[in-house]
């Protein structure tokens, strides 16, 4: 069974840190981009990062950038979300989905896999 499964949510405070994890099972992430995407309460789900399949190339969204990083290894079926500098407005349930091609990722379109969300809580 195709699944991927995220980690790592939680309350923290502002200015806090939080790791992220999105195992796979079922399938071999080695051939797929992976993205981060994000829904806030009463908005639209948005994308966070991608990572590619094949050298890692990275995006990021203009509201994360220098304060999030995305990684994978491989050899644990498992990519990243280091996310650090925490804001409120970075609430939200926080989804992983798979791609075998990173433009589907950058564009928020056509991902084959995703997971079910892990909840961040961003408050003091």
């Amino acid at each position: 069974q195709v699944q991927l499964v995220e980690s790592g949510g939680g309350l923290v405070q502002p200015g806090g840190s939080l790791r992220l994890s999105c195992a796979a099972s079922g399938f071999t992430l080695d051939y797929y981009a992976i993205g981060w995407f994000r829904q806030a309460p009463g908005k639209e789900r948005e994308g966070v990062s991608c990572i590619s399949s094949t050298d890692s190339t990275t995006y990021y969204a203009d509201s994360v950038k220098g304060r999030f990083t995305i990684s994978r290894d491989n050899a644990k079926n498992t990519v990243y979300l280091q996310m650090n500098s925490l804001k409120p407005e970075d609430t939200g349930v926080y989804y992983c989905a798979a791609s075998t091609i990173f433009s589907h990722c950058v564009q928020e379109i056509g991902m084959d896999f995703w997971g079910e969300g892990t909840l961040v809580t961003v408050s003091s």
